[in-house]
């Protein structure tokens, strides 16, 4: 709203700037002029013309604001290229896809992605994990994304090569589905690095006697997890 206001004030301001340029001269006295003069006085006027269009037509630079109406112009993008803010995936690793945000000084933050389907290789579950700054018990992160007919008193399973693992809750749920933010443990890091598969387990809500178990696959997940930065604050 404060910059719309700029903007609007901007062009109140430019506008009888705008006027006065494009208005006609007037003078106060009639004089008598010689034809020297008069040829004289019409090449001057021809010239400043001339200068005032070429000054008009003149194009703003490309992605610059201009003056007079305090628009934004554009600027050119290479296609395909994430812009800053955006999400982009760098690298895979096995069944893991390294996921960035593009940012201004280079130095994008990125976390390890798995998509989680089903038997018939439905999409159900999203698993995202990211570092933690030193020196807490948690080393690393993770935000489990599940559907949103999930029985959320009934909590998440995490479990590695077919063990019962840890009980996590859920957190809050939006439109896209139902989030559990976890943290790990160096010890549980380890576990996934040794296993060969771990398993999401949920349960939904219109039949909590039929548990939803999901395989989340381990490999690649080594080699991606030292790729894996500190989350920026909004995605922790």
């Amino acid at each position: 709203m404060t910059r719309l206001i700029s903007i609007l004030l901007a062009m109140a301001l430019a506008a009888p700037a705008v006027a006065q340029d494009t208005g006609t001269a007037t003078t106060g006295e009639t004089t008598t002029e010689t034809q020297s003069d008069t040829a004289t006085d019409t090449a001057t006027d021809a010239t400043t013309e001339t200068e005032a269009e070429a000054e008009t037509d003149e194009a703003p630079a490309t992605g610059e604001t201009t003056e007079q109406t305090g628009l934004d112009m554009g600027s050119d993008s290479a296609a395909g290229e994430p812009g800053v803010g955006d999400a982009y995936t760098r690298e895979s690793f096995g069944d893991w896809q390294l996921q960035c945000v593009k940012t201004e000084n280079g130095e994008d933050p990125c976390q390890l992605y798995q998509l989680l389907t089903d038997e018939d290789d439905n999409p159900v579950a999203e698993f995202s994990m990211f570092r933690l700054p030193e020196g807490g018990q948690a080393v690393a992160g993770a935000t489990v994304v599940v559907p949103l007919e999930t029985a959320l008193t009934e909590d998440l399973l995490l479990g590695v090569d077919g063990n019962k693992g840890k009980r996590y809750r859920f957190s809050f749920c939006t439109t896209i589905g139902c989030f559990a933010r976890i943290g790990l443990t160096q010890a549980d890091v380890d576990s996934l690095k040794r296993g060969a598969e771990a398993s999401i387990t949920i349960t939904p809500w219109a039949a909590p006697d039929a548990k939803v178990r999901l395989t989340m696959s381990l490999i690649g997940f080594t080699a991606g997890f030292e790729e894996v930065t500190e989350a920026l604050p909004q995605q922790r």
